[in-house]
């Protein structure tokens, strides 16, 4: 069975209203989009907490996924009175055939080589190489399926400095690929935290995936003790708040790596660190940072 895909054009004032009123009045699905996307009036929106960003696109486009027999103009001319708007905007539609998602979904994942011997592969993908230590990692709600520079780049740092029988402290640690992957490299005592309940449970469950023994809990939760390792790949602003309770949970001699970091935003982190830890680059990748240092 076929299904309606309508995009409809307006601003960036009245698009969320709009979307929430046509979800309310029976959509399937409803995303909002830049209506200059692919052209030289793209406008990128990105941030991360605490800083400023436009709400929106002054061009947006509203789109949304309907049952076949809806009547959109009909819909849409009731929805665009309840969100403000003086007049009914303009919109194209389409028909989108019914098709296998899952499997449409899970194509777009392919095994990733992070090293000469360390590969992430979903769990439908059998392993490149045999011989591979293999992350068996699905893309699921939490941040970290290997692809983003700063995963790569803290995946590669842990490679060089995991030894047998070494803690590690996972701060932060998304869908827990970074503590799955020191356990599996031969860290013993591994624990990741992280502010996200959701992201918690995917830990875990990818942990029990990998057959390896870490331990993941929300960060609401007192951390007690201290770490041969310690990876933080959050972001700058995080990172510079919580910057005391970072830097405590390393041992003396431990190391530390941060990432989530932007180029431009190295100094001023080194800055912040430089009381608890000292810290240098220890690699780039597409404007991204690794930050690394040993304590005293």
């Amino acid at each position: 069975m076929p299904w309606l895909s309508v995009s409809i054009e307006t601003d960036c004032r009245h698009a969320e209203a709009l979307a929430d009123a046509l979800l309310d009045a029976g959509a399937l699905s409803a995303c909002i989009e830049d209506a200059d996307a692919g052209t030289p009036a793209e406008t990128p929106q990105f941030g991360e907490p605490g800083s400023l960003t436009t709400p929106g696109w002054d061009r947006s486009r509203v789109v949304v996924l309907l049952e076949p027999q809806t009547d959109a103009s009909e819909l849409i001319a009731a929805c665009a009175a309840i969100a403000g708007l003086d007049d009914v905007p303009p919109f194209t539609r389409e028909d989108v055939a019914e098709q296998n998602w899952v499997q449409l979904t899970q194509a777009q994942f392919e095994p990733i080589r992070v090293s000469a011997r360390l590969w992430i592969v979903p769990s439908w993908h059998e392993a490149p190489d045999p011989d591979a230590l293999v992350l068996v990692l699905d893309p699921g709600m939490a941040f970290g399926t290997g692809s983003h520079p700063t995963t790569r780049l803290c995946l590669e740092w842990l490679e060089r400095v995991v030894t047998p029988g070494v803690s590690l402290l996972d701060y932060g640690c998304g869908s827990g690929i970074l503590a799955i992957a020191a356990a599996k490299l031969g860290a013993t005592e591994v624990i990741g935290v992280d502010i996200d309940s959701q992201a918690v449970t995917a830990a875990r469950q990818n942990a029990e995936r990998n057959a390896v023994s870490a331990r993941f809990d929300d960060s609401a939760q007192p951390i007690t003790g201290q770490f041969d390792i310690v990876v933080a790949n959050i972001l700058a602003n995080p990172l510079k708040a919580l910057a005391p309770a970072i830097a405590g949970h390393v041992r003396a001699g431990g190391r530390l790596a941060l990432s989530g970091i932007l180029a431009e935003q190295a100094e001023e982190l080194i800055a912040i660190y430089a009381p608890y830890i000292p810290l240098g680059v220890a690699d780039t990748r597409e404007g991204w940072v690794c930050l690394t240092g040993t304590k005293a």
